[in-house]
Parts: structure tokens; sequence; C-alpha cells
């Protein structure tokens, strides 16, 4: 069940619900159908494409894998996202998910991954997100399982220092509900 990704990418794919329709890129690595002919992949790229929006993200999703429900590798980089959407946290058994190069400018939305119990990889660089100073150590206390951000290893001193962060941003805010 884990073939090669279904390869969505370079379609100048700008809506997801139009994306059914496209034909999967063909690799070296070929796809494997079922019975009913969704691919046999717990994978899917959608890079390089021209999406802003990712509410519609299922139906291309249920479209093209078997096991719609399994997506583990999700490639969305270089889109034109600007917000995490709810609809990534309905996939439970994601574990990594690249983001790089799209426009997402609230770093807090980053936030809303914590629900994903199996996330461990995660790429959000060249997104407007990164230009904040405390940009590595909010991803890190926001999704404490990551193994890799960015490209690189999540140090125990990250971690650590993540930690550090998030209780100091947390006893700031505490404090500031008490005074008012």
């Amino acid at each position: 069940m884990c073939g090669a990704p279904v390869d969505l990418s370079f379609k100048q794919i700008s809506s997801l619900a139009g994306a059914w329709t496209e034909e999967p890129r063909t690799s070296l690595r070929p796809l494997k159908r079922n019975s009913e002919m969704k691919y046999q992949s717990r994978s899917l790229r959608l890079s390089n494409n021209d999406i802003t929006e990712l509410h519609d993200l299922q139906r291309p999703v249920r479209h093209f894998l078997a096991e719609p429900s399994l997506l583990a590798w999700l490639d969305l980089s270089f889109n034109k996202i600007s917000h995490i959407d709810q609809v990534l946290c309905e996939l439970r058994e994601l574990r990594v998910l690249y983001l790089h190069g799209n426009s997402i400018f609230i770093l807090s939305e980053v936030d809303r991954l914590g629900v994903l119990p199996h996330l461990h990889t995660i790429t959000l660089h060249g997104n407007v997100i990164e230009t904040h100073n405390t940009y590595r150590s909010r991803v890190i206390s926001a999704l404490p399982q990551l193994k890799a951000m960015d490209f690189s290893a999540v140090t125990s001193q990250e971690r650590v220092m993540a930690k550090v962060w998030h209780h100091s941003n947390n006893r700031g805010r505490s404090s500031k509900k008490t005074l008012q």
C-alpha cells in the first residue's frame, strides 16, 4: 500500500475541486491501482501549482487514493496557500507535510496541526511566518513530536528552548488576564 506518490505537481491546478480531472504524472516507480482504479499509495504531491484554498482537499484525496484515510505524506509546497486550513487536521495519519514556498502569514495557525498525532516532519520555510523571531521555537512548541522541520533535524536543545518559550509565553498571557 506504500506505492509511489500520486504526483499532481506542475499541473497548473488552481482549485482542488477540479484536481480530480487531472492525470497523475508518470514516474520511474509505476503507480499501482486497485480494482476500483484508485491508486495504492499513501502519498500525494500537489506542489508547484496555483492552489490558494485547501477546503476541497478531501475531494482529490478520495478520488485518487484507494485508502484516503491513510494519507501519510502530502506535498503542498510552492503554491499560493495563505492559511493552514482545518481540513489538514482531518488527515489523522499524516506524517509528512510540505508547505514551504507558500504565503502563510499567521504563525499561530500552525497550532491547529497539533492534533495530528503522527506528524513528524514539516516544512514551512519560504512563508511569511518564517520572518517571526520566534518562528522555529513556536512551531516546535506547537508540534512537540516533530523530528524534522524545514529539512533540518529538531535537536533536543531546540525542544528545551521551545518548552521555555512556551512556558514564558503562556505565563505572560495568564498574568495579563489576571491584571484585567
